[in-house]
């Protein structure tokens, strides 16, 4: 894909302690992601997917390795933001505080809070909902405003925890469409963990499969359909039969693994 590496990760190891063993989460994965690419990451449970997302925004020391994100432009704002699943908003706070909340943190003037919030609200399709709190929201709406919060960091980088994984199939269709075109309008470079393979092949440039644990990268799919993409096209079966066989090839290896310890 042409355009800058936005990010760059080179044979990184993470490690952590767990009931006092050492548990490798991550083995020499390596990864490039360009400017405005849209990159999901599958892999068998409990492979590292969060893990690499955590170690993306500074949450988790990595053992050995590379890891480097070009800075943004502004000064004031951060390298990358993340969206989760459980949407992490401040139920005290209404719609537009909430999204305020990172412009508060950054020094933003009350003025300028307003306007960049509005904009934001009117981006995720959330107008009249401004003085909501999330106890009056929808599943959808409440990640909406996270999703519009995170923007409001103004971060190069967006990473997506399984962020519509408990959202039902009918809203998550719906947000996966909104996703896109926010995408598409702010330009933004996502990385988003998802366990749908579906879902991975109707939102990426480019899907990265990881292989069980300790994680690294199996294989790098390009997803090259045009949108919006059509799930039921022989393109997007193909790819999306492609995907399910590299998973499924992990996953025996799992199994097979845990029967060994087994005996």
């Amino acid at each position: 894909m042409a355009g800058n590496v936005l990010i760059s990760i080179e044979k990184l190891n993470v490690e952590f302690k767990k009931d006092e063993a050492t548990v490798q989460a991550l083995k020499d994965f390596s990864l490039k992601v360009f400017e405005g690419e849209f990159v999901c990451v599958l892999g068998p449970s409990g492979c590292g997917k969060t893990t690499l997302l955590r170690a993306l925004s500074g949450l988790q020391q990595h053992s050995g390795g590379k890891l480097s994100i070009l800075p943004p432009l502004n000064p004031t704002a951060i390298p990358v933001t993340q969206v989760f699943q459980d949407f992490a908003l401040f139920p005290w706070r209404t719609v537009r505080k909430n999204i305020e909340f990172p412009l508060e943190i950054r020094g933003i003037l009350p003025d300028q809070r307003v306007a960049i919030s509005s904009q934001l609200i009117s981006l995720v399709h959330l107008d009249g909902f401004e003085d909501a709190h999330p106890k009056e929201l929808s599943g959808g709406m409440k990640q909406r405003v996270a999703i519009a919060r995170a923007l409001a960091t103004e971060a190069n980088v967006l990473l997506m925890d399984e962020p519509f994984g408990s959202l039902d199939a009918q809203t998550r269709n719906l947000m996966q469409c909104e996703l896109l075109e926010i995408w598409k309008k702010t330009g933004k470079t996502i990385v988003f963990v998802t366990h749908s393979v579906d879902e991975a092949v109707f939102l990426a440039d480019r899907i990265v499969v990881m292989t069980s644990r300790p994680g690294t990268v199996k294989e790098s799919i390009d997803v090259d359909i045009p949108r919006p993409r059509d799930r039921t096209s022989q393109e997007f079966i193909r790819i999306r039969g492609k995907v399910l066989a590299e998973l499924q090839e992990e996953f025996e290896k799992t199994v097979s693994r845990e029967r060994f310890c087994e005996n």
